[in-house]
């Protein structure tokens, strides 16, 4: 798009945009299970279509790398917005449906929602150093969206469904035999990757594309040792895939693409995936990028119901993407400098090892920055029986470069720490602002039980959203049983966890 036609161009787009976006109805009431919530969400699904119905003209656009890459993220990201509406709505009719969720009504409802919200928003911060008029050609449509899910959540409290409590329920689309299977860990392998040759692949993305659609069992690929320098992407219809290696250290997915090579943070991600009920064990993901790239994902999850059991997640500056949906993290050895822990997803870390490394010159890092925009959102990052120490490369450093828990992302960052060690890596302050006093007063930062030389409460931060939790009852609120309903889906994955704070 040349410069001088820019003025016409966006008149005559932003005229089409409103001739297409139909005006919207504001505050509904109704109940998670009534027809009026239906009809809530096919407004915003219409609202929806029609911004990419006009994004879509875009598609093919080659002018700009970055540019590019958006305009696809979006595509992709709305796609995904319209698959959790369209969740929320047949689960709100027929809460035991094969839909995927977890039989929790408010609580799968509240995910899926809270879900499609922060996909407009990712879409949004794609555009990012752009100076494209397409981000304000579809900024008003995104925003309407945004405003009616902010209704909805507001609508679906939380409600705790005791009917399917404990550990020996299991999600619906889980079959008997594979429940045995899955306890016993003794999963039959379908395909086997292996550099040298001697499996079906020899790339992972290649085993990825042959599994089924929608799968309602699980489909298990076994990666053999090697590093596999690739990027991987499980798309949304790769239901219940299973991928084991042979360790952390042994079986490696690499890449290196990055923000500053021109690509938007969202698909610098070396493996991403999006398709429900993922499961990773014993493997790694890298982005070698390196500190001086700045954004540069390892992992990227939009998967639901998404477990990762002895994975590494080694990089620099935003290692980790937890975008959005339930994930467990445990055993896991993650790295990094610069928020290399960020997303809007309802995520709990077990006994992982958070290990931050040496970056630039002068600069600090935040292990943390949750992505929570609206108080109605369940996300939040919660952290248990982990370690928190600095990497053998910050060790030499570690009293010159400052590392702090977290710092706010979004108006509503919402991450715990709990029974947790910490090495005297962390400043005494804990804490770091974002931007002078944003989110200090709307943010919820807690520790409980921590321990340690950079444990002590003494020094930390006196921000209205701060606080040292002393209850227990409190605190159980971020338990696994609690915040990411693991009891409900859990057991069937196979996976160790503690539910509550016990040991």
């Amino acid at each position: 798009m040349a410069p001088s036609s820019a003025p016409a161009l966006s008149f005559f787009l932003i005229s089409l945009l409103l001739l297409h976006l139909s005006p919207v109805s504001s505050r509904p009431t109704f109940q998670p299970s009534s027809s009026q919530f239906v009809s809530s969400v096919s407004q915003v699904l219409r609202v929806l279509n029609q911004v990419v119905s006009i994004l879509s003209r875009f598609a093919d656009f080659s002018g700009d790398s970055r540019l590019s890459h958006a305009i696809s993220d979006c595509l992709d990201l709305l796609d995904l917005s319209s698959d959790d509406l369209s969740f929320s709505a047949s689960a709100s009719q027929s809460p035991r449906g094969k839909h995927n969720g977890t039989g929790n009504l408010s609580s799968d409802l509240r995910t899926w929602l809270s879900a499609a919200l922060a996909n407009p928003e990712t879409c949004m911060d794609g555009f990012e150093g752009t100076n494209s008029i397409v981000s304000g050609l579809i900024s008003s449509g995104l925003g309407q969206v945004s405003s009616l899910l902010q209704d909805l959540l507001a609508q679906v409290h939380p409600v705790s469904d005791r009917s399917w409590s404990g550990k020996n329920r299991f999600p619906s689309w889980i079959k008997p035999g594979d429940r045995k299977l899955l306890q016993t860990n003794q999963l039959p392998v379908d395909v086997v990757v292996a550099a040298d040759g001697t499996g079906n692949y020899t790339k992972v993305m290649d085993a990825v594309l042959a599994a089924p659609d929608y799968s309602m069992k699980r489909y298990v690929i076994y990666v053999k040792r090697g590093l596999y320098t690739e990027n991987v992407e499980i798309k949304k219809k790769k239901w219940n895939l299973m991928m084991i290696g042979d360790g952390m250290d042994a079986t490696i997915i690499s890449g290196n693409r990055s923000f500053v090579d021109g690509w938007t943070t969202f698909r610098t991600a070396t493996f991403a995936v999006s398709g429900r009920g993922f499961i990773a064990r014993d493997i790694a993901f890298q982005n070698t990028a390196g500190p001086e790239k700045h954004q540069a994902v390892a992992l990227r999850s939009d998967s639901d119901l998404s477990v990762y059991y002895r994975c590494g997640i080694y990089g620099y500056q935003d290692s980790l993407y937890t975008h959005t949906m339930r994930q467990f993290y445990r055993e896991c050895k993650i790295t990094g400098t610069v928020d290399f822990i960020f997303g809007d997803a309802t995520a709990v870390f077990q006994n992982c090892q958070l290990l931050a490394k040496k970056g630039l010159a002068s600069q600090k890092n935040t292990i943390t920055a949750q992505g929570r925009k609206d108080p109605n959102e369940p996300s939040g990052f919660s952290f248990q029986f982990c370690n928190v120490s600095a990497d053998w490369d910050l060790l030499p450093s570690v009293n010159s470069t400052q590392t702090y828990l977290g710092r706010p992302w979004k108006t509503y960052s919402r991450t715990v720490f709990m029974q947790s060690y910490m090495s005297e890596a962390l400043r005494p302050e804990g804490w770091l602002e974002w931007n002078g006093d944003f989110a200090l007063d709307t943010l919820f930062y807690a520790e409980f039980q921590n321990y340690g030389a950079g444990a002590a409460l003494e020094k930390r931060v006196k921000w209205g959203g701060y606080r040292a939790l002393n209850d227990s009852r409190q605190a159980s609120n971020f338990t696994v049983a609690q915040f990411i309903e693991g009891n409900l889906w859990l057991p069937s994955t196979g996976v160790t966890y503690t539910a509550g704070l016990g040991v």
